[in-house]
């Protein structure tokens, strides 16, 4: 299972609330849209909030807010069954990997999200 992670940071000016719902609302869907061309397994949307509980478990594991690179608005994940699945390059999956790109840039601050590429390793579940 070769997993894409995204953590995603809003471009200036958007409010946490804002993103998340166009995030949600208007790109989930175009994934989804585009989900056989792109021969995507399954797409997770991972939206941070405001939780008490975060600066209890920094500090119990000695992170001081200064060591955190940043805080990310949310984190996409999406996997795809193998390299070839990932690697398809039809004209299909351009034009779908055009359209969510366009649409990525009006939400996301590329420069301050940064995203890999890893390959799933189950340990349970």
């Amino acid at each position: 299972m070769i997993k894409l992670t995204f953590c995603l940071t809003r471009k200036p000016g958007m409010s946490r609330e804002a993103f998340q719902d166009y995030w949600f609302n208007n790109h989930a869907p175009l994934v989804a849209k585009h989900r056989a061309a792109l021969k995507i397994r399954r797409y997770v949307q991972l939206h941070t909030g405001d939780f008490a509980m975060t600066d209890a478990i920094r500090a119990a594991r000695s992170v001081s807010i200064e060591a955190v690179p940043a805080i990310y608005d949310g984190v996409a994940q999406l996997w795809w069954d193998n390299l070839d699945d990932l690697m398809t390059d039809t004209p299909e999956a351009r034009e779908a990997g055009r359209a969510l790109l366009e649409d990525e840039a009006k939400f996301i601050d590329f420069s301050k999200s940064p995203l890999w590429f890893g390959e799933e390793k189950v340990i349970f579940g």
